[in-house]
């Protein structure tokens, strides 16, 4: 699997393949990068009250961290100030506030309501509790978080946490907003300059989720303080004080996360004590598998079925279920495994264990880890670096120095060091040696570029680390996936102009891109504001996106321009993770609140963004078209499918457009960069085709719960959804059965008609109550015990063994019983939903439905002889039972649609989010019934949804951080850099953590003649010409002859065509010949057309081994594309 492998999209995939081995490399790194450690010596700086906080020139009053040693600003010093244990009182009852209306921007505090610790809100949180569990989310609910700092990168993680939802947010930084913090702090307003940050941020943080409280702290930040929280984070804050703070946190098992970011540069440390546990390292899945044998040896020898791998690595522990023959080994400990091949593994010694028999399953077991972090005063001289980049192996190493000689640059000077300003950069290169202390030298150009954007602060970078950051305090509070052990440095220097700025052109100018222009000068800002963009969809992703841009002023300019579009509205779902949408906005469209929200944010781009609400396809191509797309600079994907995905990579590849794309899974995203004539496409490569479950393993034969839910889903559309839509055409389409006749046998369309009109129409609620017991009876009563009399228990096959064995589970009958929740929420479920479809008011009460239901009597089952069951897909049975209504006979009990007026059915469309309308309770109810007959561990409705409803687990962090990539590759292209190597497609897993980077792969390239072509070109003429004159250019021009010539499904021309209507068609222009042989108009709004040309060569290759088969060989080459219109 190569990085770069799409994600996010409506199918359901793992990296875990490409995901192994990655230990082992960062272990070699991690090995590699200890040799050097001796050489690191740590000076600890003390910053003093006069320098500390200061950001260098970007503005006077600008503050670049908390001011530890100031007093509150004069108009809040009274009002804000807290002693220590106010604070503590404050925050320590255990409790979850829930907001009872938004607080709109400007207020202090939400209003609280006390709320049960273990209430999860499944509907704000659902995508993310399938990445999460509720074991995780438990623990964050009880977990108070401290950030100190709220500038851009400080916001950004707050933002994340809220939405993640933790117990309370603290925010400390009581320093003035300055006109630069707009950049990236996303939060504040022209109208806060000169407040606190704090103040003016925690009402629009509190907006974000009314289950989490935010606060600020109002008073001093004392070590004291920091008992009343679980998770502290500091965000660039002067390494003297990280030192102080995190000697006591580390005493006091307060976990610690320090945090800056510096232009293109960002470093993360993590401290979360000497021990602590880690419940679930990746995430992923547990792993489950038959077992073929096991062997009574020394080594446990242990086979798996063949059909898919085992999927274990080395080190992981399983249990096992339904092992015949080796009790001991069921009812024994988890057993630590070592992998022998894709289908065998072995568990250590098994000869006291019994003889294997058959059966089996093998499970994984998730461990716990215990890890031992050190202080960051013990880390310093000797770090342990996550690499985000194998391309920058030594980076690290050099960035730790360089860090701490920014401090210590810090503190000499009372300031950072100016933009791009040499002499400044020499004393801190200096400095950086010193803290070196080594013979060998520095990377000097890292360490320069460093200084040069020290006062810088990028809203892509603040993404990323923020997104990132956030990730680690849900870590710490929850113990859900391996934190990061203990440093992370990252930096994205290629991103930079190829041509870099002046030092006269990164001076401030006053601006709230001051903080950008530091970076990349005030030029290539121009570049940025005047840019033209088109973001497709404004969900999660999309959010963002647009966040990202509006900090960067992208399109703010006289010319610049954002479009946007998306059909969807917002729904309550959306708002655990889509941060631009609040409670007032549901209901409405993304694609208008988004725009709203950004725009409030930077009102530069008041008039710069377009809305729309339309789908990207083939359809909307007159709104979407030459015009729209002539003006477009780059086309940003924010798409949730394939399809759309595909469709856009396509109009981008016929434009010659730019077009950057990414995705997320849970905790996994990627990013992948697509360049005009330098990578391939989107399309170009394809993930594999998700593995579909054999068809009559699922009708009788499943084995896994995906099995039952798949059946549940579809008996949901039998039972529901098809039936009432067969009726409605029967009732109004004129001769419908005649029709049906046409395309082949309609007795499955006729069956239905007679169960739903004559057989089992209710006629009040009871009647469907009845239906439903019945239908119980059927499914998980006679249906059962049908396949026991026509396949039983002891039957063998052919092969000589039983046939109810390996993956086939001989299934169990389930007697109905009403005390049963299981057997009363089925008929509860079904018989409302049948009411739905007949307009019939439901009854929600157990009560009555219990009453209801034991007064009705079930027919006695009495098999049918004969049955033949279906055991392999490619092997069809044929029932057709002889004496039984044939179609005549069946028709003539039908009633006539005439008879019939005014009748119209309610099919049931599949929402899964809708908790109130029967559709998951049903499905979750029907399969775990399927899932008890065959002895398959039911799951819960939430575990249901997430399968039955394809559901592509989502969570804010990885989202923000994935956005952030895609902005820094924006840089580039807006840069017009042309080397591939510039550009990086990137995966990223946050549960391990992994960052994983490569050079986008080239274009695939081609050739006839000497001529070098790939996706990207196209033979282009510019004016509506002649068949004659097109088939001439190519003979001439191209040495190449026409010998088929279409557009779409249209054939225009071929050699073998007849030679009349050649000649009709030579004289037609292009546009004419169409429009004839298509039979339709061009529409208006198309301007250019494309025709796919089948030519051969017509004369041998010039490269001296001419071969006479040269000549009339088909050869393959671009497109052609004729403008035929001005």
């Amino acid at each position: 699997m190569r990085i770069g492998e799409k994600i996010g999209q409506n199918s359901s995939l793992t990296q875990h393949s490409y995901i192994q081995g990655v230990s082992g490399v960062l272990s070699f790194a991690n090995t590699y990068l200890n040799k050097s450690r001796d050489s690191l010596q740590v000076i600890q700086v003390g910053i003093t009250p006069s320098s500390a906080g200061s950001a260098g020139d970007l503005q006077p009053e600008c503050q670049d961290s908390p001011p530890f040693f100031r007093q509150p600003p004069h108009n809040t010093q009274h009002a804000n100030r807290k002693s220590n244990q106010a604070i503590s009182d404050q925050i320590a009852p255990a409790r979850t506030a829930m907001v009872s209306s938004h607080p709109q921007a400007g207020s202090s505090n939400p209003v609280e309501m006390q709320l049960d610790q273990s209430t999860i809100d499944e509907s704000l949180y659902s995508r993310q509790l399938y990445v999460l569990g509720h074991d995780a989310m438990q623990k964050m609910a009880n977990s108070d978080v401290l950030i100190v700092g709220m500038k851009g990168l400080g916001v950004e993680i707050a933002k994340n946490i809220c939405l993640a939802g933790v117990k309370s947010v603290t925010i400390h930084d009581p320093a003035p907003t300055c006109k630069a913090d707009l950049g990236t702090q996303f939060f504040l307003r022209d109208s806060d300059i000169g407040k606190p940050r704090d103040q003016s941020t925690q009402p629009r943080l509190a907006e974000l989720n009314s289950y989490v409280p935010v606060r600020t702290l109002g008073a001093e930040l004392t070590k004291d303080i920091l008992k009343s929280f679980q998770v502290v984070v500091f965000t660039n804050t002067p390494l003297s004080k990280q030192l102080e703070f995190n000697d006591f946190t580390h005493q006091n098992g307060v976990k610690f996360i320090s945090t800056d970011v510096r232009g293109l540069f960002g470093s993360v440390f993590c401290d979360f004590g000497a021990d602590f546990i880690v419940l679930d390292a990746t995430g992923e899945q547990p792993v489950s598998g038959m077992v073929v044998s096991i062997e009574n040896s020394s080594e446990g020898l242990v086979t798996t079925l063949d059909e898919s791998r085992h999927g274990l690595e080395d080190g992981d522990y399983v249990t096992f279920t339904e092992v015949e023959g080796m009790d001991a080994l069921v009812q024994g400990e988890p057993r630590k495994v070592i992998v022998k091949g894709p289908y065998t593994f072995t568990i250590g010694d098994t000869t006291s264990l019994g003889n294997y028999k058959k059966g089996g399953w093998f499970h994984q077991v998730k461990q716990p880890q215990v890890l031992q972090y050190k202080s960051l005063r013990d880390s310093l001289p000797q770090p342990e670096f996550l690499i985000t980049d194998f391309a920058k192996f030594d980076r690290p190493a050099v960035l730790h120095t360089g860090f701490q000689a920014l401090s210590q640059f810090q503190e000499t000077h009372g300031r950072l060091p100016k933009p791009r300003n040499v002499g400044d950069a020499e004393l801190f290169l200096k400095i950086a040696q010193e803290i070196h202390k080594a013979d060998d030298e520095l990377p000097k150009e890292v360490l320069t570029e460093l200084a040069y954007q020290a006062v810088g602060e990028l809203a892509p970078i603040t993404a990323v680390i923020g997104g990132y950051v956030a990730q680690e305090v849900l870590k710490a509070c929850s113990g859900k996936f391996h934190p990061t052990f203990q440093y992370l440095y990252f930096d994205a220097l290629e991103a930079l102009p190829t041509e870099l700025p002046t030092e006269a052109d990164v001076q401030p100018i006053g601006s709230r891109y001051d903080g950008q222009i530091a970076v990349f000068g005030n030029q290539f800002h121009q570049k940025i504001s005047n840019y033209r963009q088109f973001l497709v969809g404004a969900g999660a992703i999309g959010c963002e996106m647009l966040k990202n841009w509006a900090m960067m002023g992208l399109s703010a300019g006289p010319e610049g321009k954002i479009s946007v579009t998306d059909m969807d509205s917002i729904e309550k779902s959306n708002l655990n993770r889509q941060f631009l949408f609040r409670p007032r906005d549901l209901g409405s469209f993304k694609s208008e609140a988004a725009p709203r929200a950004v725009t409030e944010m930077n009102p530069d781009l008041q008039g710069k963004i377009q809305s729309f609400q339309e789908a990207v396809g083939d359809r909307t191509e007159h709104i979407f078209g030459d015009d729209f797309f002539d003006h477009l600079d780059c086309v940003t994907n924010a798409l949730d499918n394939v399809l759309a995905r595909q469709y856009m990579d396509r109009r981008c590849v016929y434009y010659e457009k730019p077009l950057l794309e990414s995705g997320t899974l849970g905790t996994k995203a990627n990013v992948q960069v697509v360049l005009p004539h330098l990578t391939e496409s989107y399309s170009s490569s394809q993930d594999p085709p998700e593995k579909e479950a054999p068809m009559c393993t699922v009708k009788s034969f499943p084995n896994i719960i995906e099995h039952t839910i798949q059946w549940a889903k579809e008996r949901f559309s039998e039972f529901f959804a098809k039936p009432a839509e067969t009726i409605n055409q029967y009732l109004t389409i004129p001769n419908y059965i005649e029709t049906l006749r046409q395309g082949g046998n309609p007795i499955e369309q006729i069956n239905q008609i007679k169960e739903f009109l004559v057989d089992s129409r209710p006629t009040n609620f009871a009647d469907c109550v009845r239906w439903a017991r019945l239908k119980f009876e059927l499914e998980f009563n006679n249906e059962i015990r049908q396949l026991l009399h026509s396949l039983p228990r002891d039957l063998i096959t052919k092969e000589g063994v039983p046939f109810w064995s390996g993956p086939k589970r001989a299934p169990e009958p389930i007697n109905f019983n009403l005390d049963d929740p299981q057997h009363v929420t089925f008929i509860i479920a079904a018989a409302n939903l049948l009411a739905f479809n007949y307009g019939i008011k439901g009854d929600r009460d157990p009560s009555a439905v219990n009453k209801m239901v034991s007064t009705i009597k079930v027919p006695e089952f009495s098999p049918r002889a004969g049955l033949q069951i279906q055991v392999k897909d490619d092997e069809p049975v044929n029932n057709q039972a002889s004496g039984g209504e044939d179609q005549q006979e069946i028709m003539a009990k039908l009633p006539k649609p005439e008879e019939l007026s005014g009748l119209k059915l309610y099919p049931c469309e599949f929402e899964k989010d809708d908790d109130t309308n029967f559709h998951m309770d049903f499905i979750t109810a029907a399969s775990n019934l399927r899932a008890i007959n065959y002895s398959i561990a039911p799951v819960d409705k939430h575990r249901t949804k997430l399968i039955a409803g394809r559901i592509i687990p989502a969570i804010a962090t990885t989202t923000a951080l994935a956005t952030g990539l895609v902005c820094i590759e924006l840089y580039k292209i807006i840069g017009k850099k042309d080397k591939l190597e510039s550009y990086k497609n990137g995966f990223v897993n946050l549960a391990l953590p992994f960052f994983g980077f490569s050079e986008p792969i080239a274009a695939a390239k081609n050739k006839y003649y000497d001529t070098e072509w790939t996706l990207w070109d196209r033979f282009n003429i510019d004016y509506d010409i002649t068949l004659q004159e097109l088939i001439d250019f190519f003979r001439k021009d191209k040495k190449l002859e026409v010998t088929m010539l279409s557009s779409g499904v249209s054939m225009l021309y071929s050699s073998f065509m007849a030679k009349k209507k050649v000649e009709e068609r030579l004289k037609m222009k292009m546009s004419e010949l169409v429009e004839v042989v298509s039979k339709k108009p061009i529409p208006p709004h198309v301007k250019a057309m494309i025709f796919e040309v089948m030519v051969n060569k017509t004369e041998a290759e010039g490269n001296g081994n001419e071969d006479e088969d040269d000549e009339d060989q088909d050869v393959e080459v671009p497109y052609l594309k004729i403008r035929i219109r001005p």
